[in-house]
């Protein structure tokens, strides 16, 4: 390896390079979130003397890891440290006008790290994209809702990222009007709330949406879960209160209050909130009148990475019916499914139900508003691990052309078709670099592009019973 060095608009830093592929991780983009800057927005870095060595990933925000079943599938990187607000970039050594890719890891807005292994950007890098991540603000930290403090201040974090990669990549041989977000998950929220904002729409060129939800709440709902972690500390929900608290204690009381969730009575988790400032609209609106490019796509069996198979055979038809009183869902909803997925047992029509509320109905609705070009896709390709089938977040290790990478490795298990991921890998490249993925939009007779192990454009999958759904 060498040591390239590069002058961003604040200091110099220095990366490594290593077979024509240099990275440059943990540059800030913000001052540290911390003291009297907790609760509040985030403020861009200060400039440094000298030349700041860019060879590890910085600190994480607080979060725990992934708890019980879900932790042996999801891999979780904590490190330790004040300075969270950074992005990582991977660049080819020659680049010049490359297009960009910057990406925001998922983890429901309160787990996650651009540090996981398989968002190593080298993949990307070693085809010709410049690849940046970024760490936000999580939990407590980045989504409460209090009186006195901005909200959103994850996307804040994430704005500004944004904001650092335009006034920066073309100094690491990226075009910084080819920059592409995207993001799976949470992360696939925070791309489309970026996208809902006007102000930021001439900075971005294109946008990847992978599973993510799509809605905000009002700020009395957003704010339940910040109620709820104050109520258990017997403090008031203020930043001033919040202030006093250690961010692991507030970490611990979410987790104890998660804990506690079941599929009816769920915690309130963390959310973005429609604000003024930080979000004028509910992306599921806003993103329907942005002229970008965007490519958006849920998973077949999103749920299977929440519910095991233990937890489905204990689902009945009761369930249904408090689910369905609960989520106000129209008559005709269950028979439509029955119908769609005769093999299906009671839970996993119930859990094909949450999936297509929360994510696919939301996909397939914003698609058909859209009059800019949408590509829809579905990945369907079946994992053997633990009968995840096409579960949440199992594309990712596909999209990175990391399935060799352990993380990867445990959703996908160790047979995974390559052909699959460089498929979907190159498609992704493709989309960043012309704004068309290789397939028809939506709009052109509402084809779906459907991943498995012989990948092809088909009409809207299960169709009728999303209807019954969305009606």
């Amino acid at each position: 390896m060498s040591r390239p060095v590069i002058q961003t608009d604040v200091g110099s830093v220095a990366g490594a390079r290593h077979e024509g592929v240099e990275r440059y991780l943990g540059i800030p983009y913000a001052e540290a979130p911390v003291g009297p800057r907790r609760f509040a927005a985030p403020a861009p870095a200060a400039g440094w003397d000298g030349v700041r060595e860019a060879t590890a990933f910085g600190p994480t925000s607080p979060q725990s890891p992934y708890p019980g079943a879900i932790g042996e599938l999801l891999a979780s990187a904590i490190i330790p440290g004040d300075d969270i607000l950074t992005v990582n970039v991977w660049r080819p050594e020659d680049a010049d006008g490359a297009a960009v890719l910057l990406w925001f890891h998922g983890g429901a807005l309160e787990r996650g790290t651009a540090a996981l292994s398989t968002y190593d950007g080298t993949p990307f890098a070693r085809d010709g994209v410049v690849f940046v991540s970024a760490n936000y603000r999580l939990g407590a930290e980045g989504f409460s809702v209090l009186p006195d403090a901005p909200r959103n201040l994850g996307l804040a974090d994430a704005a500004e990222a944004l904001r650092w990669t335009h006034r920066n990549i073309s100094r690491f041989g990226g075009d910084p009007s080819r920059i592409t977000i995207f993001g799976e998950s949470a992360g696939g929220a925070v791309v489309a709330a970026l996208l809902a904002r006007e102000d930021l729409r001439p900075m971005i060129a294109g946008a990847i949406i992978e599973s993510g939800p799509l809605d905000a709440e009002t700020p009395q709902r957003a704010g339940r879960a910040t109620r709820a972690i104050a109520r258990s500390l017997g403090v008031e929900a203020s930043a001033e209160a919040l202030r006093q608290v250690e961010p692991e204690r507030l970490v611990a009381a979410r987790d104890a209050i998660a804990a506690r969730s079941t599929l009816l009575r769920a915690a309130p988790g963390f959310t973005a909130a429609v604000d003024p400032e930080t979000l004028p609209d509910s992306p599921r609106r806003a993103i329907v009148t942005a002229d970008v490019p965007v490519m958006i796509g849920t998973n077949t069996d999103e749920y299977r990475l929440w519910y095991p198979p233990e937890a489905l055979a204990a689902l009945n038809r009761r369930t249904y019916a408090l689910l369905a009183l609960a989520k106000r869902l129209p008559r005709g909803v269950w028979a439509a499914y029955r119908r769609a997925l005769p093999e299906a047992s009671t839970g996993e029509i119930i859990g094909q139900v949450i999936t297509d509320s929360i994510l696919r109905a939301p996909t397939v609705e914003v698609a058909r508003a859209r009059t800019a070009p949408t590509f829809v896709y579905e990945f369907a390709w079946q994992s053997p691990v633990r009968d995840l089938r096409a579960a949440h977040a199992l594309e990712i290790g596909f999209v990175f052309d990391a399935l060799d990478d352990p993380a990867s490795e445990r959703l996908a298990g160790t047979a995974a078709p390559a052909a699959l991921a460089e498929r979907m890998h190159g498609d992704w490249i493709r989309f960043a670099e012309t704004g068309d993925p290789g397939w028809s939009t939506f709009a052109d007779g509402e084809r779906v592009r459907r991943y498995d192990t012989v990948t092809r454009d088909v009409p809207l999958p299960r169709a009728e019973a999303l209807a019954a759904l969305m009606r």
